[in-house]
């Protein structure tokens, strides 16, 4: 989470340090046409710099260090801390003016899992938003997350919440950045993928690790991201720069096959397909790109021959599956999930076999 200034003092209000000018010269018995007789000032700059319309120039705070005796570092400060809080009044302003922004994201939830920090303030909750995504403005978040080009698996059905998505990516980022990571490199994420089919017969404490740290000596980020309401997501694969990539899983079908099939189908668009684009995994896939990634993970964790022998078969018990699973060297769950895409299982056969996962508390 990004903590930001917590012990900033912000007081509520500033006066310009033409007041405090002015009680000098009350004091002193002095006034702004004397003052700006003795500084060289003409009458209107000493006038305005009064009244809070003109700042006091580092020169003219020397000037008022010899005419006033009071330190030319005074003035500087009272000047600097005058003009900042004019400005974080304007920003605030600004700020309150998109309030309504605020209400596309998912705020509390996001606060709940410690993302962001939830505000009352309604300039200050849509600041910790902008400061979470990264940008100026909402403006600027249109222009970054609104138009990023993402070829989604999208269901004919369900249309994602845009709002949602962005926020489940942007962590997927911000964890993925915060990881170490070899320089990457194609032949040893290939190499990479054949030990982390092993791992599909361990348990969560087990591969979880393994997996992030095979993945980081080739220069991958897997992080796992728990779904955002609203953003249908169970991947998401893009490159952080040219020699590190991020794979992003979000547990949404919560059994093991799905799992490592999504896991591989990011590994092909990493493998396969261009730096530029960001791929996100949801119902349906569409388009070459997402046809080969699907190919690419099917055969990655059978083999097509080994998948055709056993696609012979007519029957499969409990006990079948669970020997096959152990011949290929895969959780038995992968292959359950298999024969049911395939339509050679019913779809409630074998669902015993599904490691079913979830996220700690």
């Amino acid at each position: 989470m990004v903590e930001g200034n917590k012990n900033h003092y912000a007081p509520s209000e500033v006066s310009p340090p033409g007041e405090t000018l002015r009680e000098i010269l009350a004091e002193r018995g002095m006034t702004q046409a004397d003052l700006a007789e003795r500084t060289g000032r003409p009458k209107k700059t000493i006038n305005e710099i009064i009244k809070g319309k003109t700042a006091i120039t580092t020169e003219t705070a020397l000037q008022f260090e010899m005419v006033l005796g009071v330190p030319a570092n005074f003035w500087n400060r009272r000047e600097l801390h005058y003009r900042e809080y004019l400005e974080a009044r304007e920003e605030r302003a600004r700020l309150e003016k998109h309030s309504k922004w605020v209400k596309r994201f998912p705020v509390a939830a996001m606060a709940r899992r410690g993302w962001i920090e939830k505000h009352g303030d309604k300039a200050a909750q849509l600041k910790e938003l902008l400061q979470f995504f990264g940008v100026a403005s909402p403006e600027q978040w249109e222009a970054v997350y609104a138009r990023q080009q993402v070829a989604f698996r999208r269901s004919a059905k369900f249309k994602p919440d845009q709002a949602a998505m962005a926020a489940w990516l942007r962590q997927g980022v911000r964890q993925a950045e915060a990881l170490a990571c070899k320089p990457y490199s194609k032949r040893r994420f290939l190499k990479t993928l054949r030990e982390v089919r092993r791992l599909t017969r361990q348990g969560p404490e087990a591969f979880v690790p393994a997996l992030g740290r095979l993945c980081a000596e080739a220069g991958v980020a897997v992080v796992f991201v728990p779904e955002m309401r609203g953003s249908r997501a169970s991947g998401a694969t893009r490159w952080l720069m040219p020699g590190k990539a991020m794979i992003q899983l979000s547990l949404r079908y919560k059994t093991d096959d799905h799992l490592w099939f999504t896991l591989f189908h990011e590994s092909a668009h990493i493998l396969l397909h261009g730096k530029r684009a960001i791929f996100i995994e949801g119902a349906e896939a569409h388009g070459q790109e997402e046809e080969e990634a699907d190919r690419f993970a099917a055969d990655s964790l059978i083999p097509p021959e080994q998948f055709k022998a056993i696609a012979r078969r007519s029957r499969f018990s409990l006990g079948d599956l669970r020997s096959l699973a152990r011949q290929l060297g895969i959780a038995p769950g992968i292959l359950v999930g298999r024969l049911q895409h395939e339509g050679l299982l019913p779809q409630t056969h074998g669902n015993r076999l599904k490691q079913r996962l979830e996220w700690a508390a």
